[in-house]
């Protein structure tokens, strides 16, 4: 065992990767976005960094910016809550969000938690409300992200608030629900395009039909280029540092992580390239809309908001 693709949960990877690096290996994430694993893209190390980690997935101090931007300068809202739920994914981009939006202007009302395995949000829908936002930012997973458009319709306060989610929800099991529809979400830009991955040639629609082909349907979640990228990343490396002696084969741990260090080729994603905090995908975020729950590739692909840093 020389790599490891994944977690597949920024929370996963601050309790795995400490593990993986101190046995010398690698680890690349295709859906990491914590800013804790990496860095503050400033030369200062998020405090769950680890040598050997790398991540195809963006940062999240670009996804909270980008989101505080939709909410501010598109949306012209200026008030704005948060409800994470203790993960460091979802409480690192609330907080990310809520920096970038008071930086621009904004005001943060309400910037709460919700716990995991909670079913029944109305106290906490109930403590937003007092806080009179016009939008609600809640980058969490199901099934509490189901459970909060589910219930915020019963809350007084809150007819109108603007719900944005992230890609946490970006998901299949989340969109088919029909309190999904009108609910914005932010996550990795997935319109790939012609894009071709360097290494083995294929293009969005060659992994797509070979995934269907297998599968019988379309991958469920938004990170399965990343992924694709990931794989390929770290099977090169290994391609180019491995020596056979003797019969035996010899893949030496840290020119392994020197060799992704320098990682620099064109993905499905688009460019990858590793900065020295492991942060190497393409950062483009996108907002879509999400309209119909009973067509759910259209809400992935209605993107209204687009932000390259």
């Amino acid at each position: 065992m020389v790599g490891v693709i994944g977690t597949s949960c920024s929370g996963a990877a601050v309790a795995a990767s400490p593990l993986i690096s101190n046995a010398g290996l690698v680890m690349i994430s295709p859906s990491n976005t914590s800013p804790a694993l990496t860095s503050d893209l400033a030369g200062t190390p998020g405090s769950a960094y680890q040598p050997g980690y790398y991540r195809t997935a963006h940062n999240d101090l670009f996804q909270g910016r980008a989101v505080a931007l939709f909410v501010r300068n598109e949306l012209g809202l200026n008030r704005a809550a948060a409800i994470h739920d203790g993960d460091p994914y979802t409480q690192g981009l609330a907080q990310a969000f809520a920096d970038a939006f008071e930086e621009l202007g904004g005001e943060v009302s309400t910037f709460t938690a919700v716990n995991k395995g909670d079913t029944d949000m109305t106290a906490v829908l109930t403590e937003v409300a007092a806080g009179g936002p016009q939008a609600l930012f809640f980058p969490i997973f199901m099934p509490e992200g189901g459970f909060i458009v589910q219930q915020v319709g019963g809350v007084a306060g809150l007819d109108g608030v603007t719900l944005i989610a992230a890609d946490g929800l970006l998901t299949d099991n989340f969109m088919e629900l029909p309190e999904s529809e009108g609910v914005y979400m932010s996550g990795p830009d997935l319109r790939f395009g012609s894009n071709r991955n360097s290494i083995t040639g294929k293009t969005a629609d060659d992994f797509l039909a070979a995934y269907q082909a297998a599968y019988g349907e379309a991958p469920s979640a938004a990170f399965w280029a990343h992924a694709y990228d990931a794989t390929t990343m770290l099977l090169r490396a290994i391609d180019r540092v491995a020596v056979e002696v003797e019969g035996t084969l010899h893949i030496d741990r840290a020119s392994l992580r020197d060799e992704l260090s320098r990682s620099n080729f064109d993905g499905i994603i688009g460019a990858i390239t590793c900065d020295g905090y492991g942060d190497c995908g393409s950062q483009l975020i996108t907002v879509v809309h999400h309209t119909d729950s009973r067509n759910i590739e259209a809400g992935k692909n209605n993107v209204v908001f687009g932000y390259a840093p």
